[in-house]
């Protein structure tokens, strides 16, 4: 489970530098003022002996659920022979309000362990770490990867995606998927990973007001929804809930859990890669599915598209070695796992008071259109039937 709210404010008081500088590779920097060429050296050289980080600069900031920040690096000739790159990609959880984020719901420990001990055993697109670690005393985390700035795509909202893009966002998804479909090892140490109803529990513990936030999201946002869904939008969190049951009856496979449109990444050869692994965790595979389609399309492509989509799909896991998947089964299955996806983006809409801003408004709302389209296209609310 994660932390309570209230064990991370006193944390975070009990700080008495906040900035206090880090020197060594296993230390984990509280802030970036806390960054010191020392460490720099300690974690992008430990494999270029001699090699030295001479100078570094930030970029300015970006914050979301994660303070996030570019540094830009300089290096002394050893370093600069070996190739070390010249700019890194830092996530972090810098302010009290990010660790109560990512500490309540456990997500920066994910993110942490999905770096150190999954990304060693997968190979579809995914970003490359410099260094990942969480540090249970204080709730820092700090996640550094190399810098795609300028070498990926990184769409939003306003991005079209081709067919071949969303066939290729499917194929990333069979590819994690099967390669951890009923793998024994899912929740031991080795995949430490909450199951998905648990990560949902301890969620709702840690902030009881989430429904109540999430109805404000759906009020504040009726008028991109449609009006039959608005109508009945009193049935809404209990439909959540029970898509949330499911996954104690399905099989299970590791899910990245936060697949809208702005975490993927467009390769210059078109494969479509997957970022942030904060809520990496245990459940069935449908959730993911629903959740990247439905942000990805358009709503006319979502029409036409959804179903072959989901046929491939079905036959990519197959040839990985899944047992078939039966079309009708799943298609109930995408249908009940909207509205978890669409409660991720009602609290983006109206988040609580400990949460920061974590989306422009611009971008929620049209994700939110997609999602209450397709949650009234496919009729989702009687889908528990």
């Amino acid at each position: 489970m994660g932390a309570s709210a209230e064990a991370i404010k006193a944390a975070y008081a009990a700080e008495v530098d906040h900035d206090r500088p880090v020197t060594q590779r296993h230390e984990v920097p509280t802030s970036y003022a806390a960054i010191t060429h020392d460490w720099l050296t300690a974690v992008l050289c430990a494999d270029t002996p001699g090699g030295a980080v001479t100078d570094f600069r930030f970029d300015e900031r970006d914050d979301g659920s994660s303070n996030r920040r570019r540094i830009f690096l300089s290096y002394n000739d050893v370093a600069q022979a070996a190739g070390l790159p010249a700019t890194v990609f830092c996530k972090a959880a810098e302010t009290l309000e990010n660790r109560i984020v990512l500490g309540v719901s456990d997500t920066a420990r994910a993110e942490s362990d999905f770096y150190n001990l999954v990304r060693p055993r997968i190979d579809f697109e995914a970003p490359t770490p410099r260094f990942a670690k969480f540090d249970p005393d204080s709730f820092a985390y700090l996640i550094m990867m190399d810098d795609m700035a300028g070498k990926v795509h990184f769409p939003d909202e306003r991005t079209t995606l081709t067919r071949n893009q969303a066939e290729a966002l499917v194929t990333t998804l069979s590819s994690l998927h099967s390669r951890f479909y009923e793998n024994p090892e899912l929740g031991s140490a080795t995949l430490p990973f909450k199951h998905w109803p648990v990560w949902w529990r301890d969620m709702m513990h840690g902030a009881p007001d989430f429904p109540d936030f999430c109805a404000k999201g759906v009020e504040a946002a009726a008028h991109v929804l449609p009006t039959g869904l608005v109508r009945r939008s009193g049935e809404i969190w209990d439909a959540t809930e029970r898509s949330v049951a499911r996954h104690l009856g399905l099989p299970r496979t590791l899910i990245h859990s936060d697949v809208h449109l702005k975490n993927w990444y467009i390769t210059p050869d078109d494969r479509l890669g997957l970022a942030d692994w904060q809520l990496t965790t245990i459940g069935h595979w449908s959730r993911d599915f629903i959740f990247s389609t439905l942000t990805a399309l358009t709503v006319e492509q979502r029409r036409e598209w959804l179903e072959d989509l989901l046929r491939l799909y079905i036959d990519l896991m197959a040839q990985k070695g899944v047992a078939k998947i039966d079309f009708d089964d799943a298609l109930r299955n995408v249908r009940q796992q909207m509205f978890t996806a669409f409660a991720f983006w009602t609290i983006t809409m109206r988040p609580t008071d400990d949460m920061p801003a974590m989306q422009p408004e611009h971008t929620t709302l049209e994700f939110l259109h997609r999602m209450g389209t397709a949650i009234d296209d496919y009729g989702a609310l009687d889908a528990f039937d």
